[in-house]
């Protein structure tokens, strides 16, 4: 019994002591977790507190578009994070690495934010070392203006570029130096700006310093030309490319041409786009119409005022007019329906009734030629040209459309009154057959003579060959012959823009040269060629010039755009459209005179803009002058801006080549001039 209270004694004694041990390892236990957790607690708080994160360097630009030209010299930006608090930097130093090809001319404090006594930088075998550092004093760089900015880096080409150039600058450290010599590295891991240079769009279908086509932006065909105000207008068939469900270019139609197109010039090298003329179908002026071809134009002073008619062909079923106060519209039909059709006298049995030429003489009577086609059977004779008298209205017929007896008659109606003889011209068929010795060879302009504007005619030779003698691709072969000063001219088409795009087929572009007449008032033979005419007159830089004023360009489109002006009025205009990187356009024979000294510009953009290199007589010209294009806000917020250029004299031909890194449309041009 005493042995069992003796063990009961020993098993409580145990387990006071047992629970003693383990309240003790537990109250440790704790207060080690309270302690880690107190420690833990000061730790995170030095994180936001007292380790701050390490600072970043940046460089503003993240592509630089290099020019060609040595000339140009081009600005980026260094940009850091403020200094860490309380730190006193004694000096800063960068390693930056710059392309082979680029030499770095300068570096330029931003004062607003640095404060510093000396600037520095050497060339390395990587780029350039910055250094920048006071005697006695701190460094100071503080955030002033927002911009972050430190320094700007001017650099420059050491050579021309030649070819497509891709390289990057880089920095590849950035380190602060306090007064006690502790040294702290800035992040550089995204410090890096491309520099390239993308090749200029190539021309298509004209190259300098040729004057055919005289436009290359778009097709023309059925030249017909007007001179009005010492101008040449020529009026066009608007041809426009047609696709099949895949996309591909199928054969022109013409069965959905619907406008005519203007162009003008006063010099016969520099062509001005006036857009087009909606004259058929529900958005044209002569809703009756569904097609609108091969236009003819003529002004006559009526009730003392100036008075402009266009005469056009609805397909090949009869002829319209519309009427304007002026040689680019806008127009309105005052008739509402055909001025000649099918129900006129003399004219019920002609094939085709189309391609019209208007003639105002001297006499103030005026006349209209028109018709085309050849009645199976009948290629030596078709008999289907005519002419008929206006009204002196220029708007109504008079009397019966007579016949034109004009040897294989096919299409092409034209007119002239040289002295006191008058020429019909006209474009022959394409009949394979024999034709009398005499007769004129298929497609080819041919004329006939007579010393009245309704006949008798007398056939004469031809004049012209069709366009496949001279560009090896052939078609119709259609005219229009006018005199401006004291030459004269002949506008054709041939496809030469189509053939060079790859795709002939049937689109066309209107080319001039020159006409000659011999003594006895025979015409000489044409040859037609891509060369085309002289300038008859110099270009004044120095009077707002139509940004559509084109000699040659690449990769651009003229388009009707919205300008808001600088009145808050609102109005239609032309512009140059589609602007890419590489892109140009070009103006010949541009007289500076004296010297200019500043160039002005019109123009908009959505995003970043960039930048027009403005060039002497070649593309990769002398560099006279950069005019930085900015954000302006939209297409249609439109702003004048200004830059000084090299200052230029005498006569050259002007290049603008457009630069900009946005991969979008970059910006659009209105208008520009030079000043003194």
């Amino acid at each position: 019994m005493k042995n069992k209270r003796k063990q009961v004694l020993y098993f409580v004694i145990f387990i006071i002591c047992f629970s003693v041990v383990l309240l003790m390892i537990i109250q440790i236990n704790r207060g080690t977790v309270e302690k880690k957790a107190r420690d833990s607690e000061v730790i995170r708080a030095g994180d936001v507190n007292e380790i701050p994160a390490q600072s970043t360097a940046y460089l503003e630009e993240e592509v630089i578009v290099l020019s060609h030209s040595i000339e140009k010299t081009y600005t980026m930006k260094l940009l850091i994070d403020e200094f860490s608090q309380n730190t006193e930097v004694n000096s800063i130093r960068s390693g930056i690495q710059v392309p082979d090809i680029l030499e770095v001319t300068d570096v330029v404090p931003n004062t607003n934010n640095l404060s510093a006594e000396y600037i520095s930088f050497e060339k390395s075998d990587e780029g350039i070392e910055l250094k920048i550092n006071n005697d006695d004093s701190p460094v100071n760089f503080k955030n002033n203006d927002g911009s972050k900015e430190l320094i700007s880096i001017k650099f420059r080409l050491k050579k021309e570029l030649t070819a497509e150039l891709s390289k990057e600058i880089k920095v590849d450290d950035f380190e602060i130096t306090d007064t006690e010599g502790n040294t702290e590295k800035y992040k550089v891991d995204g410090a890096i700006t491309k520099v390239i240079r993308n090749p200029l769009a190539s021309s298509i279908g004209k190259s300098a310093p040729n004057g055919n086509p005289i436009v290359s932006h778009k097709f023309g065909a059925d030249p017909y030309a007007l001179v009005f105000n010492d101008r040449v207008y020529i009026y066009n068939t608007n041809d426009v490319l047609e696709y099949d469900q895949d996309g591909n270019v199928i054969d022109n139609s013409y069965g959905t041409i619907n406008k005519l197109s203007i162009v003008s010039s006063a010099d016969l090298i520099n062509w001005t786009d006036h857009g087009v003329i909606n004259v058929a179908g529900k958005n044209g002026a002569a809703k009756w119409a569904t097609q609108s071809w091969a236009p003819a134009v003529a002004h006559k002073v009526i009730n003392g005022e100036n008075k402009f008619f266009l005469y056009f062909a609805n397909n090949a079923s009869g002829i319209g007019v519309l009427t304007s106060d002026s040689p680019t519209g806008p127009w309105i039909d005052p008739i509402g329906e055909p001025l000649i059709s099918r129900s006129h006298p003399g004219a019920e049995g002609v094939t085709w009734l189309f391609d019209p030429a208007v003639l105002v003489d001297d006499d103030g009577e005026d006349y209209i030629y028109f018709g085309g086609g050849v009645p199976e059977g009948e290629d030596a004779m078709p008999n289907t040209a005519r002419v008929m008298k206006l009204g002196d209205d220029m708007v109504s017929v008079v009397g019966e459309a007579n016949p034109i007896p004009a040897p294989f008659m096919f299409e092409n109606a034209g007119i002239n009154k040289v002295g006191d003889t008058y020429y019909y011209t006209y474009c022959s068929n394409f009949y394979s057959g024999y034709r009398p010795e005499g007769s004129p060879p298929a497609g080819e302009i041919a004329y006939m003579t007579s010393d009245h504007p309704m006949g008798p005619w007398t056939y004469q030779s031809t004049i012209l060959k069709n366009p496949g003698e001279f560009f090896g691709v052939g078609g119709n072969n259609h005219h229009s012959i006018f005199q401006f000063h004291e030459n004269w001219y002949i506008a054709y088409h041939a496809q030469t823009l189509s053939k060079e795009m790859g795709i002939p087929k049937g689109y066309r572009s209107t080319h001039l040269n020159k006409v000659f007449f011999n003594e006895d008032g025979s015409i000489q033979e044409i040859k037609a060629d891509m060369e085309g005419v002289e300038p008859v007159k110099m270009l004044n830089p120095f009077i707002r010039i139509e940004a559509e004023t084109i000699a040659w360009n690449a990769g651009i489109q003229v388009e009707t755009v919205v300008n808001d002006g600088f009145e808050n009025t609102m109005s239609s205009d032309l512009a140059i459209t589609n602007i890419d990187d590489g892109d140009w356009h070009a103006v010949s024979e541009v007289d500076f005179k004296r010297g200019a000294t500043q160039f002005i510009a019109s123009v908009s953009s959505l995003t970043d803009g960039g930048v027009i290199d403005i060039h002497l007589d070649t593309p990769d010209g002398k560099l006279i002058g950069t005019l930085e294009v900015p954000a302006t806000g939209g297409w249609n917020q439109w702003e004048e801006i200004s830059t000084e250029v090299i200052e230029v004299t005498g006569i050259h031909d002007l290049y603008f080549i457009y630069r900009g890194k946005n991969p979008q449309e970059l910006f659009r041009l209105n208008y520009w001039l030079f000043q003194e």
